[in-house]
């Protein structure tokens, strides 16, 4: 039973390359000699062919994808640089003010006791 599951699914891959493949042939074919006009900027519209106008909108499509994807990662990287740097500060902070509070109670230590005045009680009982 596996076997014929296996056999699907290399026949439907094959069919679906061969889709694809027979559609991108067509598409070159059909919009190869097409021309078109197409707006870039003022007064300037040049005459080009469907098929190398798709190419250069697919090709600017990617790279601006790329560009967008890599302007989000290096944000979040700046987000995450800075959120570390403050822990870090804090860190630093809270290490220097527990170096200060053990000097001072060692200082406390080293000193002269203070003297214990004895009380004088009456018992009566």
């Amino acid at each position: 039973m596996g076997n014929l599951w296996l056999k699907i699914r290399i026949w439907t891959k094959v069919a679906s390359f061969s889709f694809v493949l027979i559609y991108v042939l067509a598409f070159t074919y059909f919009n190869y000699a097409q021309k078109v006009k197409f707006w870039v900027w003022f007064r300037t519209e040049p005459d080009t062919s469907v098929l190398g106008l798709a190419l250069v909108a697919f090709l600017v499509g990617v790279i601006g994808t790329i560009l967008v994807r890599t302007t989000l990662k290096t944000i979040s990287q700046i987000k995450e640089l800075r959120a570390r740097t403050r822990t870090e500060k804090m860190e630093r902070q809270m290490a220097a003010m527990q170096g200060k509070a053990g000097r001072l109670q060692t200082k406390g230590e080293g000193a002269a006791p203070t003297p214990v005045i004895p009380v004088e009680t009456d018992d009566v009982m």
